[in-house]
């Protein structure tokens, strides 16, 4: 069928809205007309060309919608339901058998190849295939194509345009506090970066009940959210050049758990300065090419001596079937608040709307086709 998508045509080149084709579902696919879509960093990531995915190609990871068509195999939902997109996985491997799906053993072939597990094209031009199923769907367009495995349903008191959010970024900070390091209540939590990323944290560490949640961001409008969200205190890094130093005066053992969201080296090079004895360190930023060996923080005998642990996070080790409903659950309840992180966008204005995410003029951008 003939749908809508924004294509990346080269490493770092604007989207385009351009007319292409999408394969018709198989047996075990979904075809699902798109409500709304999220930008993710990661698409930016892949944007520049640092997945290993051929251009051109269609992004896109956070999809909401209603679903058209599925196949004869499936099963979990039928047309009309209502669905957030989220990260696909195979149900297969040890990690999927034990509820880790996060941590696929084939996470990187169905979720940055660019096709289809068995290597086939869901997105063709004139020219010939078009790089799509990004993490099982590409969902920066009309319509995408997913499977039973990264959908979820949506209740009917849930606006849709804004669930798919839930699909990676927001459940990755939320997860990472509320699962990954399961902070303690009466705990002290830090936060490197703003971001949507980094405010979900926030938002899962007033759930868990943390006593001190401290957020590190350069953007004013972004520390002010942060306090609007429930962290207790904010630093502007431009204003600490000794970050060990404004951490423990607000909390003179350091902080239980770190959170890294901005991938910064020097940010990160400063984290052990912020941590208490027995601390945990868990880290979801994705740092530049040129600074990605690993280079853990401190020395081993600072972390041996210390009890640290350092933790590495993929999709706040959600399980989407079980995470995404809690999410979408608190939220009714008014007790997950992510929609103030969002501003939409049609999605003909997507280089404008990741524009003014880069300028920090806003958090969360969701796109509306």
């Amino acid at each position: 069928m003939q749908i809508v998508a924004a294509v990346t045509r080269a490493p770092n080149a604007p989207f385009t809205l351009e007319q292409i084709e999408l394969d018709a579902p198989r047996a075990d696919e979904i075809l699902i007309r798109i409500v709304g879509a999220g930008i993710c960093h990661t698409d930016l990531v892949a944007q520049a060309g640092s997945f290993p995915m051929a251009m051109p190609a269609v992004f896109g990871h956070e999809g909401a919608g209603i679903v058209e068509a599925v196949g004869t195999e499936v099963r979990k939902v039928q047309p009309g339901d209502r669905v957030a997109i989220t990260f696909l996985s195979c149900g297969r491997c040890p990690t999927c058998e034990r509820h880790e799906p996060a941590y696929c053993h084939a996470r990187r072939t169905l979720n940055y190849r660019g096709a289809r597990a068995d290597g086939s094209a869901t997105l063709c031009d004139g020219n010939g295939a078009i790089s799509g199923s990004f993490f099982g769907q590409s969902s920066f367009a009309t319509h995408a194509i997913a499977l039973e495995r990264n959908v979820v349903k949506v209740p009917q008191e849930m606006p849709l345009h804004i669930a798919g959010v839930l699909g990676c970024g927001v459940q990755t900070g939320a997860g990472a506090v509320m699962r990954s390091m399961a902070c303690r209540p009466g705990s002290t939590l830090l936060v490197l970066g703003g971001g949507a990323v980094g405010l979900s944290a926030v938002m899962g560490a007033v759930i868990q009940g943390c006593q001190t949640i401290i957020v590190v961001e350069p953007n004013a409008l972004r520390r002010d959210l942060a306090l609007t969200l429930g962290a207790t205190h904010t630093i502007d890094p431009a204003g600490a050049p000794d970050l060990g130093m404004a951490v423990r005066s607000i909390s003179p053992h350091g902080a239980d758990y770190v959170l890294d969201t901005s991938g910064v080296p020097a940010v990160v090079g400063a984290v052990p300065a912020c941590l208490a004895p027995r601390g945990t360190f868990g880290f979801v930023g994705v740092p530049p090419a040129a600074a990605r060996e690993l280079g853990l923080p401190g020395t081993l005998l600072t972390a041996m001596g210390n009890g640290y642990t350092y933790r590495g996070i993929i999709e706040g080790d959600s399980d989407p079937d079980q995470f995404i409903p809690e999410l979408m659950e608190l939220h009714l309840q008014g007790r997950f608040p992510f929609d103030k992180l969002i501003k939409t966008y049609p999605l003909a204005e997507i280089n404008r709307a990741i524009a003014e995410q880069q300028q920090g003029l806003c958090t969360k951008p969701v796109l509306l086709p």
